[in-house]
């Protein structure tokens, strides 16, 4: 699909809202100023993270579509992923954006950056919106500085880091250069950000259930907001006994933040396993909680039984964590006695 078509086929897949001239005027200018590929439909993907208001219905007008930008000289070799959602009311309510971008060239995204671009239009440090008025560009921009000031940082802290090490231990530097190799290649700060934030946060893990030799775990945790939520995944992937999964991160979550509440969820591969548990949390009427489920395939299909187990690990971690109440269920599948 061209670049082209891809803006025709958003334009025409737009829903009857009240202003849908005006944001087929704005995808316009859009499109004019960051160039003819920069614009797409959105494609729901396991990997992204939906923000949604707690008045929206999944059935909801709301208009979603991604733009591809590029950081301006001297950085501009690096781009981001931005998803843009409008509600149907829009622009009398203001936008929504997310970066989509995982890294910001060799760094990863980490919880600030991640959490600031969310709350661009509802947060005291972000972006003044007028109701009534286009703001999808503004906000657009000053996605682009937090990005270039974040990015400018790390590369800073990188710096600051080899010149601490080479210090404190110059033959990493003599090693590196007897081999041709920047001593960058051999420089890693830790990241210490990461084990900050996880600090207070509890991961309760329920007993495994075995069906047919595949093994699922669910694990479920309070979260106080969703920028939390990849750097807890990312905490669990980095337990080489939970990477190993067929499926090791199959999650949901949902966390309100004064009258809006942000939600989302990741098949990792299970096709609508993400969107199961994501019914799950919505049932249970549970917020501000994280679930997430490992599958270990034993080399049997057990076809619709594996959501089965999943919805159940899934359960048992939410009530062993007090976030719904206890009930007694029915055996499905067998348990061990141990963790995996």
């Amino acid at each position: 699909m061209t670049a082209v078509s891809n803006l025709e086929s958003l334009i025409v897949s737009l829903p009857n809202i009240p202003d849908k001239q005006v944001v087929i005027s704005e995808l316009d200018v859009l499109q004019s100023i960051y160039g003819d590929h920069a614009i797409a439909p959105w494609q729901s993907s396991s990997s992204t993270k939906q923000v949604i208001s707690q008045s929206e219905s999944i059935s909801s007008d709301t208009v979603r579509y991604q733009v591809s930008l590029s950081l301006p000289p001297p950085h501009d070799d690096i781009s981001l992923l931005v998803l843009v959602s409008l509600p149907p009311s829009y622009p009398a309510t203001s936008p929504q954006l997310q970066l989509l971008s995982r890294y910001i060239g060799p760094f990863g995204v980490d919880a600030e950056l991640f959490g600031s671009i969310i709350k661009t239009f509802i947060s005291v440090t972000g972006i003044e919106w007028t109701p009534g008025v286009v703001c999808v560009f503004d906000g657009l921009q000053s996605v682009l500085e937090r990005v270039v000031n974040w990015y400018e940082q790390r590369l800073e802290s990188n710096k600051a880091g080899e010149a601490l090490r080479v210090q404190s231990h110059p033959h990493l530097l003599e090693t590196a250069e007897a081999e041709g190799s920047p001593s960058t290649s051999r420089i890693a700060l830790p990241n210490t950000q990461t084990i900050a934030l996880l600090e207070g946060i509890k991961l309760v893990e329920a007993e495994p259930i075995v069906d047919r030799k595949s093994v699922f775990v669910g694990r479920a945790c309070r979260i106080s907001d969703p920028a939390q939520v990849p750097l807890i995944i990312a905490s669990l992937m980095a337990d080489r006994r939970v990477a190993k999964a067929a499926h090791p991160i199959i999650n949901a979550w949902r966390c309100q933040i004064g009258n809006v509440l942000y939600q989302d969820n990741d098949d990792d591969g299970e096709s609508a396993a993400g969107s199961r548990l994501a019914h799950l949390l919505q049932i249970l009427e549970v917020k501000d909680v994280l679930v997430i489920v490992t599958r270990y395939f034993g080399g049997t299909m057990l076809g619709a039984d594996r959501f089965k187990h999943i919805n159940q690990a899934a359960r048992d971690a939410l009530e062993l964590g007090g976030f719904i109440e206890t009930k007694r269920v029915g055996a499905e599948g067998s348990r061990s006695k141990g963790r995996a």
